[in-house]
């Protein structure tokens, strides 16, 4: 009924051109972000920020196009990790915010759970 190949490239396509246009967003966004990362104590923050959107935008190329889809498919994983530490600290906020952040790590680890898929089914 469907062709494995065929849903396996657009899930590698919605994946990974969900964190090309993050990436390219949060280029916009660079000021503001740097900002929100120094406040949470990150060192260099403008430095680490650049290293994030790269990744971001050259993971999620690979992934798009099946080109060592399981190590940039890893290398999201760990950007997850990174980004729900640094931005969705639930533990330091309470009613609304705290939720919203919550539901951010939430749709992080289902996204992880949607890597080690890739990972896993090695395209």
């Amino acid at each position: 009924m469907f062709d494995i190949s065929t849903l396996a490239f657009v899930g590698r396509l919605l994946l990974g051109g969900a964190f090309v246009f993050a990436g390219l967003r949060n280029i916009a966004n660079t000021k503001l972000l740097t900002g929100m990362m120094t406040t949470r104590g990150v060192p260099q923050a403008g430095v680490v920020l650049w290293g994030g959107i790269v990744l971001q935008i050259v993971a999620g190329l690979m992934l798009m196009v099946g080109f060592h889809a399981a190590y940039a498919a890893a290398a999201l994983i760990v950007f997850l990790v990174a980004g729900t530490l640094m931005f969705h600290n639930f533990w330091d906020h309470q009613g609304p915010d705290r939720a919203s952040r919550i539901n951010g790590v939430v749709s992080n680890v289902a996204l992880a759970g949607s890597f080690l898929l890739v990972i896993a089914a090695g395209q």
